[in-house]
């Protein structure tokens, strides 16, 4: 029986990919092991329509076999700009996986989305072919540990990083929907490329969702204050009995489409934490079934309920968990420049240095020795 091999590369070496199909058809010409590249998925010239029933779709090279087994009939994936078909009756499984390229994120994206498979990278700068991937493995277990921490999280906060991909808006509306039936505060933060200096400017924030393509979903740096999940992750943290059944979808556009978001009401009861050791409750009376609205008293009982206890040592303050971000600005020791509206006398004013950063005139300027 033969072995089946799909070849994905990162989409730098797309150009080369004719060349390396020759020189491999040239060095195993009868061994059982199946080559079939994948494609590179061009753009539609009709945006609108779908890129499956586009006539403007084309793709670099041609979906087939490099030993004639002819066109493929199965089912059509996708992921990262490449494009392929399994062949009718097979599954992903039944495949072995080589990646061309470096160890980066568009790896990490496959390794994640094929967590079946067999995956074999050949780094073509460093010319190796490593095939122990135990530690790309550890990257399922390190999003597990970060869907945990957003599970504690008292404020999220969206991270909107593309406004050009279709349905990011309806996925903004949905993880809203999602964080706020789970007794989570949200906030929306519109921004290009996420870094740590960004983020580290909300730092009321527990944890950050990002939306945006699949192949810059994946945010995991030391650097970051908070951790950066993904939709799909979000949706395994704050959706109460959700378990994860071993796909990993990373485009939220298949995750808008597929039945496993489904917003419906939480139920108010407390949760065990495995980060706290113990249990916790995500929900708090709604002020006592009041169901009070009005903006001034809500914005005044936040307030109220983040005092800060303060014992005789003035350095030490003992806060309480922050739910909202206006609870998190009262219990800040700096709230920015303030001015003293209790006192009326007026500031006496001084006179500033005049001249040049390099030397100004209250400076003696010191002759320069040779």
């Amino acid at each position: 029986m033969e072995t089946l091999l799909y070849v994905l590369y990162g989409l730098e070496y797309a150009h080369a990919i004719s060349h390396i199909k020759e020189a491999l058809v040239e060095a195993m010409p009868k061994t059982k092991l199946e080559l079939i590249f994948a494609d590179v998925m061009c753009s539609s010239i009709n945006p609108l329509e779908d890129h499956r029933k586009s006539n403007g779709l084309g793709y670099l090279g041609s979906c087939s076999s490099v030993n004639s087994l002819g066109a493929a009939t199965g089912t059509r994936c996708s992921l990262g700009g490449l494009i392929w078909d399994l062949l009718e009756g097979r599954r992903v499984e039944d495949y072995l996986l080589l990646w061309i390229g470096p160890d980066n994120s568009a790896f990490s994206n496959v390794v994640l989305t094929f967590i079946g498979c067999e995956i074999v990278r050949y780094d073509a700068t460093e010319d190796q072919l490593v095939t122990d991937v135990s530690q790309q493995k550890r990257i399922l277990k390190r999003r597990y540990y970060l869907v945990e921490r957003a599970k504690d999280a008292n404020m999220v906060g969206i991270l909107v990083g593309t406004l050009g991909v279709a349905g990011y808006l309806h996925m903004i509306h949905q993880m809203k929907e999602l964080i706020m039936l789970a007794g989570k505060k949200a906030y929306t933060l519109v921004m290009g490329r996420p870094n740590p200096a960004k983020l580290a400017n909300f730092p009321e924030c527990d944890v950050f969702i990002y939306i945006s393509c699949a192949q810059t979903a994946l945010l995991d740096s030391k650097e970051f204050l908070a951790p950066v999940i993904t939709p799909f992750e979000a949706m395994l943290a704050f959706s109460r009995g959700s378990q994860w059944t071993g796909t990993y979808v990373m485009e939220f556009r298949d995750l808008i489409s597929s039945s496993q978001l489904e917003v419906s009401k939480q139920p108010e009861e407390a949760r065990f934490s495995f980060l706290k050791g113990g249990y916790v409750e995500d929900f708090e009376l709604q002020e006592n079934g009041d169901g009070d609205n009005d903006g001034t008293l809500a914005l005044a009982n936040a307030t109220e309920k983040a005092l800060q206890l303060r014992n005789r040592d003035p350095d030490s303050l003992v806060k309480g968990i922050a739910k909202s971000g206006a609870e998190f600005f009262v219990t800040r020791s700096y709230h920015g420049l303030e001015t003293q509206a209790n006192s009326s006398s007026p500031e006496p004013y001084l006179i500033g240095r005049s001249g040049k950063a390099s030397g100004y005139k209250d400076e003696k300027s010191e002759p320069e020795t040779l």
